[in-house]
């Protein structure tokens, strides 16, 4: 069973796997039908091995804010970020040019090769144990940008568990719109 999507600035066929193992097919308009059931067929192994895997993830739940809401979530989110990245870069002593606050869909946060750090406002809405672990994360960038051994080791310096914060992020079946 799958969901079809059609996507009127899409340019290809795309599978997503939901936490529950809902299969969602994003389809461009015009793409018949007799199409999309071959891309299908074609990648029924895959699909059913990421059905398997994200099964073991609770169903997302969708939460709709008002602007006003997502407004002020940005600006508890930005106090935050501020508070904990001087709080965590006295281990690191990195510098950074900008802090911005953002609605992303699928991004917790992001390091740019300019030194400027993003985080999604989302992460006002975690337990503070993962928010932090998010902004150690885009911190340790700074030092290291990729996810190299050398990376981890600096995310463990502040976060040895990290490993069990990114499981328990992942496991956090919650999308915003």
């Amino acid at each position: 069973m799958y969901t079809i999507k059609i996507h009127p600035t899409s340019r290809y066929l795309r599978i997503r796997i939901q936490p529950g193992g809902e299969v969602v097919v994003t389809v461009p308009k015009n793409v018949s039908s007799s199409v999309v059931e071959k891309f299908l067929q074609d990648k029924n192994q895959w699909i059913q091995k990421k059905v398997k895997l994200m099964e073991q993830y609770p169903k997302t739940t969708k939460v709709v804010l008002s602007r006003k809401e997502i407004a002020t979530l940005k600006i508890q989110t930005l106090a935050f970020v501020q508070k904990r990245l001087t709080y965590f870069n006295a281990k690191y002593g990195y510098k950074w040019n900008a802090i911005t606050v953002r609605q992303q869909k699928t991004r917790w946060g992001s390091c740019s090769r300019k030194g400027n750090l993003n985080f999604n406002y989302k992460i006002a809405l975690l337990p503070e144990h993962l928010a932090d672990y998010i902004v150690v994360h885009e911190l340790c960038h700074l030092g290291e940008f990729n996810h190299s051994d050398k990376f981890w080791t600096l995310v463990s310096r502040s976060t040895p568990d990290y490993k069990e914060k990114r499981k328990e992020l992942r496991e956090k079946g919650v999308v915003f719109q």
